[in-house]
Formats: C-alpha cells, structure tokens, sequence
C-alpha cells in the first residue's frame, strides 16, 4: 500500500471529503452493476480504511491479482480437481497465503490490499484472492460461505458434470475438504450439520456484504473505533437489500460521535421502518432520538 500522507501533505479535510464521496459513489453504482466485481468492491472497501490508497493502490492492487493469474499453467488438466491443486500450489505453496489465528485481531486482515502484501488475513479474504485470481485465469471457481467460516469450490456447484466439485480451504493454504472434512468443520466451528444449501455459491455482494459484517463486528469489540464502525455501516447502507436495522446502529453511531442532529434523524427514519413489525421498539428508538435532539439544549 502507498505511504501514508505526512503532516506536510498539502491536501485539506474538504479534498479528503470529495475524495471519499467519489469512493462511495464509486462503490455504490458497482454494487448495483449488473455483474459486480468482486475485487473492486473490497478494494473500495480498503480505501475507506485507508484514505491513502487512491485510485494507485487500487490499481496496484489490481495488477498484483493479474499478475498472479499469469503464474497459473493454462488450463491445467484434471478437471476441478487439477484447478484447485493448481491455484493451491501457487497460492498456498509458492506465495504461502493463509490464516492464524492472530488475523482475527487485526483490521488488515479485512482489507485486501494489505491480504495481498501480507499474504495473511481472514479466511473470507483469502478466498477472495483465490477466487480472482483463479476467475482471471479462467478456472470454474466461487466462493462458498460456510456457517463460521469461507472457502472456495471448484468445478460445477451442484457437483454433477465429468469434472466434479472440489472443496478448498484457503486459510489452510488450500487444503481439499473432502465432504467428510467440510462436516467435521461445521462441527467444530457452529455444530451445525452439513447441507446442500450451505454449498451454495456466495453471490459478490454476499461476499461484500460479509466482509463488511467482519468490519463492523471487530470494531465493535473496541469502542475506540467508532469511526470503523460507522464507515462499515455506511457502506453497508449502499449495498442493495441492505436490512432497515442498519440505520438504528448508524443513529447510534452518530449520536456517540457527538452528531446529535443527524444521529437523531437517522433514528427517527429507522423508527418510522420498525413501526408496524414492532411498535414497541419504534417508541424505544424514537425516545433515543428525542434523547439526543435534547443534547443539544
């Protein structure tokens, strides 16, 4: 990633603003593109966190994942099968991409630029890496998102052509799961059984969705990082379908950070939405609201 402005860097706050309005815009308009991509929202996604990264460290970024692509033999033979063990070899092996527990603890890990310098990072990045890396160089993947965890399919999702479907942990460098490793995992991580639906492909914005899901939850372990949190949010609320109780945990966020007005505002709206499933907590929220206009006094 690029070097971080100094104390001498002559932009100011308000390019600083425009700069991120443009980013959200960006990300807004390619989360509803009608084949969004997936590299691109996670980068957009980095750049929130690091306002540094600029339209260089995107590309950049962008070229490391080409480049990637490049070391992949063409088409290598064994189907699904010969796909994962190719993409393992390079990812896991060579470039040594995987996940330890430290990576929970670290925001990096959620950000895919510093995934691909650090070549460590959430199991749900690294298989984002896999995936475009593997898409760029023309292998049948997707993403597959586990109860508690992510990993990467090869082949045909429903698991019914010549080649098959193949299973791939990235965090483990790209172990095959066999369907009887993919159950003792589930059992170990949720305790939940195995089924069909759960070997569905991650849509994208599922994908996004999730990371950004990751963002929130490690920022809200650590109250000081209410800017996180509110950014994560807020990107969140540009995502398609986005669920209404969003604006309560952006109201909140607000009304912490001291914007009373808007905090408030966003609380009412997101009472309004609560209404008619339960009145109950539309009074709870519109008394928060009334709470923080009230601060103001």
């Amino acid at each position: 990633m690029p070097d971080r402005p100094d104390a001498h860097d002559p932009r100011g706050a308000d390019d600083d603003a425009g700069d991120r309005t443009a980013l959200r815009r960006r990300f807004a308009a390619e989360a509803r593109a009608e084949r969004p991509d997936l590299a691109l929202l996670c980068l957009l996604v980095a750049a929130e966190a690091d306002p540094s990264l600029g339209e260089k460290g995107i590309d950049a970024a962008q070229i490391e994942l080409d480049r990637l692509a490049g070391e992949l033999p063409y088409a290598p033979g064994g189907g699904a099968a010969g796909w994962a063990r190719a993409v393992g070899a390079l990812l896991g092996e060579r470039y040594g991409f995987r996940g330890t527990r430290d990576d929970f603890a670290a925001l990096e890990s959620s950000l895919l630029p510093e995934v691909l310098r650090r070549r460590r990072g959430l199991p749900i990045l690294l298989s984002v890496v896999w995936i475009e890396v593997a898409r760029r160089a023309g292998a049948p993947v997707y993403g597959v998102a586990l109860p508690g965890h992510f990993v990467v399919g090869f082949g045909d999702p429903a698991g019914t052509d010549a080649g098959g479907r193949v299973l791939a942990d990235p965090s483990e460098g790209g172990r095959p799961l066999s369907e009887g490793d993919t159950e003792l995992l589930l059992a170990a991580v949720t305790g939940e059984p195995l089924t069909p639906a759960m070997l569905t492909p991650a849509a994208p914005l599922d994908i996004v969705r999730r990371v950004l899901g990751n963002i929130r939850a490690w920022a809200a372990a650590r109250p000081e990082r209410g800017d996180v949190r509110l950014w994560a949010v807020e990107l969140s609320l540009l995502l398609p379908h986005h669920p209404a109780r969003l604006r309560r945990e952006r109201g909140q966020l607000l009304v912490a950070r001291g914007d009373f007005l808007t905090g408030a505002a966003e609380l009412e709206t997101y009472a309004e939405v609560a209404e008619a499933a339960d009145p109950q907590e539309a009074r709870d929220v519109r008394r928060q609201a009334r709470a923080a206009r009230a601060m103001l006094n």
